[in-house]
């Protein structure tokens, strides 16, 4: 039988279903297992699964009637699932340009790191960053994988604005600011490829549980695909994930 989660309701729309909270691969399987699970049981009701590091939210666009009955068919679905393999995982490969015009902390990060521009950018292009979820903002991706050598806090003072594309880095993670918005992250760089989109289905391509690996880009090489883009000839690269 499976380890059962916390299960708690949350207002009168809302399930929160909560595991152990720690940040790993093998608990975000698990996660998303579940989330596959939860969508086909409730494919004709109009909800949202929604996942975090450790928690899964179930929204409701109506008020759960009998949230006893609601808790006892997750747990009753639950016991029930034999977690197997996550399919359909992609690798995706995000261009990213280092410049100074975009780096905006590279110098900081350089001084508090001890470690060069150049070096800088080739621990933050190696790892293979695991999609853990998205959020603050609608496409934000949130990557787990970031070398040892780069974390680093994020700022005390947030800034204003922070512009749509910046890539930034934050204690162990790194993300893609899909839009404009104050934030307080590490700004490194920029990627000029879009995530989201509300005219697309789905908005963002991009999931939990898929990887995202960063190359580095000249200024010159930056503003080309961004005409790519505005042609729509810019083929973004990406291939199945066989873990």
């Amino acid at each position: 039988m499976n380890d059962f989660p916390k299960i708690t309701p949350m207002g009168e729309r809302g399930i929160l279903i909560e595991f152990e909270p720690k940040i790993e691969e093998n608990l975000l399987e698990k996660l998303i297992f579940y989330k596959n699970k939860l969508e086909e049981f409730y494919d004709e009701v109009n909800v949202e699964v929604i996942n975090t590091y450790s928690s899964l939210l179930i929204s409701y666009m109506f008020t759960i009637e009998n949230i006893y009955n609601e808790v006892l068919a997750i747990k009753k679905l639950f016991g029930e699932a034999k977690i197997g393999k996550i399919n359909n995982q992609q690798i995706f490969y995000l261009p990213v340009c280092y410049n100074e015009e975009f780096g905006w902390d590279l110098e900081y990060i350089s001084k508090e790191k001890k470690l060069s521009t150049e070096e800088i950018i080739k621990l933050h292009t190696k790892p293979f960053y695991t999609v853990f979820f998205t959020g603050f903002l609608p496409g934000f991706l949130y990557l787990g994988g970031l070398d040892k050598k780069l974390q680093i806090s994020r700022k005390d003072q947030p800034r204003m604005k922070i512009e749509k594309g910046a890539v930034g880095i934050g204690e162990n993670q790194t993300g893609i600011y899909p839009k404009s918005s104050p934030g307080g992250w590490q700004i490194l760089g920029k990627c000029p490829v879009q995530l989201f989109d509300k005219n697309n289905d789905p908005p963002c391509e991009i999931s939990a549980g898929d990887k995202v690996k960063f190359y580095s880009v000249s200024r010159e090489e930056f503003k080309e695909i961004l005409e790519q883009i505005s042609e729509g000839t810019f083929q973004l690269k990406k291939e199945n994930y066989e873990g």
